[in-house]
């Protein structure tokens, strides 16, 4: 059995020198296609034969050049439209957490008002937001402005299926409020994904906890047949058809079941740290003189 370790995470004071990323002691690839059976067991099973992985990368790299030839027309034009319609760059960048939280810069094309988040600060965005550009509303419902991502999948810093990755300015704040937040870092973040195709975008904590029990459930449950699925779904979901629709279309696990699964992990987490917080008080106990 291959053991990973989880991606390393800040040490913070009176949680045994562990925070709420780290807590999970190890995450186990197994050779074998079994799993286990619930989240119980705080360890993360990737259950997959090892060459996964590098088929996964291949293929990538393969379906995604074709459709990067393919989409350049409607970049370029898009790009132009972009640039026509209001000041700044077609194309902006953004730095993201990759694989094993390692930092990368992401493509997308431009859908805000140029250096918008000048004065707010890095924020998510919220439906009917005035950042927005009216162009860049039809960009982000059509996902015409994702198509520089396979720039990063040729890159090897994506894939075209896993989870989104996220911005390192939100990270700190998520760790410490969603139990194993950092387990979604084990394989490396993608142009869509089994969250995504599921849920809408993230507009508050409880829609990002919900993501990442999607996420977790991937990542238990990765295989070449549920990327085919995915690959399908996303389809659907840019064709607008509504995700219960595509759930029942593919078989997928209703929100309840996949949040009832992580809320069963998040509780075991729960429980060691109110266990190592105990533990690390008891050892911090005055020590009785004998006379």
């Amino acid at each position: 059995m291959e053991v990973r370790k989880l991606p390393p995470a800040r040490e913070r004071p009176g949680l045994c020198l562990e925070d709420s990323m780290s807590a999970i002691p190890q995450i186990s690839a197994k050779r074998a296609t079994g799993v286990a059976s619930s989240f119980s067991d705080p360890e993360i099973l990737l259950p997959l034969h090892r060459w996964y992985f590098s088929v996964k990368s291949a293929s990538d790299f393969v379906l995604a050049l074709v459709m990067f030839v393919l989409a350049l027309p409607i970049l370029v034009l898009t790009v132009v439209l972009v640039k026509l319609t209001s000041r700044g760059p077609g194309v902006y960048s953004q730095t993201r957490l990759g694989r094993n939280g390692k930092p990368f810069t992401i493509y997308k094309i431009r859908t805000m008002y140029h250096e918008c988040e000048s004065l707010t600060g890095a924020r998510w965005s919220v439906p009917g937001d005035a950042r927005i550009t009216p162009l860049g509303r039809w960009l982000r419902k059509s996902h015409i402005d994702e198509l520089p991502q396979l720039w990063n999948v040729l890159r090897g810093d994506m894939s075209l299926i896993g989870p989104r990755p996220e911005r390192p300015e939100f990270v700190p704040a998520l760790e410490q409020a969603i139990p194993y937040y950092r387990a979604r870092l084990l394989v490396r973040p993608g142009v869509t994904g089994f969250a995504q195709v599921q849920l809408p975008a993230d507009t508050d904590l409880e829609s990002v906890r919900l993501k990442l029990a999607y996420d977790l459930y991937y990542v238990r449950h990765v295989s070449f047949a549920m990327d085919l699925k995915i690959y399908w779904a996303t389809a659907m979901k840019m064709a607008s058809l509504p995700f219960r629709w595509i759930r029942s279309a593919f078989g997928f696990p209703a929100t309840d079941i996949v949040d009832r699964e992580y809320k069963q992990m998040a509780d075991e987490y729960h429980r060691r740290k109110r266990a190592c917080v105990v533990a690390e008080t008891e050892s911090h106990e005055p020590v009785p003189v004998m006379g």
